[in-house]
């Protein structure tokens, strides 16, 4: 019995480019339609129509814009040194967060962990997440004084919970495969997550803890200004004191002290991963 001639038209045809149904055309049209909506709505809630103030008040804007491109350097150790502060308060910031970020992502992922114990775990994800580092590091200045330690109380537990939540995001996204072979084994729960989670999962968490710390190293800038230590507050002052020439050498150094932990971290990426 000879083999079905197949014609080189069959062969080569291109199939046909997906089609849209009517009814996810018009939850599109929905869904694009409220944002744009919302946008329009909220015009004047931001103040928007006020934008041409930039231009009216370019005088303004000229005077500080010339300060600012005269950078003073007069205290340029004292910059260096609140900076170095501020990149330590957001290094041991990371370090409490990821310390109390990894039990807590692994108890709220869905697939390792019962509801019972998911549940209460999301919400103090939630809770951490959503309150401001701002209010935090208030609430731990009035708790241990002015000072570094209320920054890095602060970014810890706000970064706890971001972390918990990408952390625990990466363990519900894991292949079933390899816990189960450890499963199979007849090894308890511990040793399935040792060998099977841990090792799926480490990449991911290694990035996400980087972009944080990266994050953490701004944050930690703009926490000075409540007198949670760092160059935030010599910034503070300086404004306070309209010393625009004083805040210029600062921005610099603050741009430069985050462009060398970006790359910093790019090569630990690149060694890591």
């Amino acid at each position: 019995m000879t083999a079905p001639v197949t014609s080189p038209a069959s062969v080569t045809a291109v199939p046909k480019p997906p089609v849209k149904s009517l009814g996810a055309w018009a939850l599109d049209a929905m869904i694009w339609g409220g944002v744009a909506v919302l946008l329009l709505i909220s015009i004047d809630a931001v103040d928007l129509k006020n934008v041409s103030r930039l231009f009216t008040n370019a005088e303004n804007m000229k005077g500080f814009a010339a300060d600012l491109l005269r950078p003073n350097w007069d205290d340029w150790q004292l910059y260096v040194s609140k900076m170095w502060e501020t990149i330590q308060i957001a290094l041991w910031g990371t370090f409490l967060a990821i310390f109390l970020g990894v039990p807590m992502g692994l108890a709220a992922a869905r697939n390792i962990a019962p509801v019972w114990v998911v549940t209460p775990v999301r919400w103090l994800m939630n809770a951490l997440r959503s309150i401001p580092d701002l209010v935090m590091g208030l609430l731990f200045v009035v708790a241990v004084g002015l000072g570094p330690l209320a920054g890095v109380l602060a970014i810890a537990l706000n970064t706890a919970g971001v972390l918990a939540k990408l952390f625990s995001e990466a363990v519900e996204s894991i292949d079933k495969g390899p816990v189960e072979g450890v499963r199979a084994t007849g090894a308890p729960k511990l040793h399935e997550i040792m060998w099977g989670v841990i090792p799926q999962v480490a990449p991911l968490w290694t990035s996400f803890a980087l972009y944080r710390f990266e994050s953490n190293s701004r944050s930690a800038t703009v926490l000075g200004l409540i007198g949670a230590g760092g160059i935030g507050q010599v910034l503070f002052d300086r404004m306070n004191g309209f010393d625009y020439s004083s805040v210029s050498a600062i921005v610099i150094i603050v741009v430069v002290a985050v462009t060398l932990i970006d790359m910093l971290s790019q090569a630990m990426r690149k060694r890591l991963l």
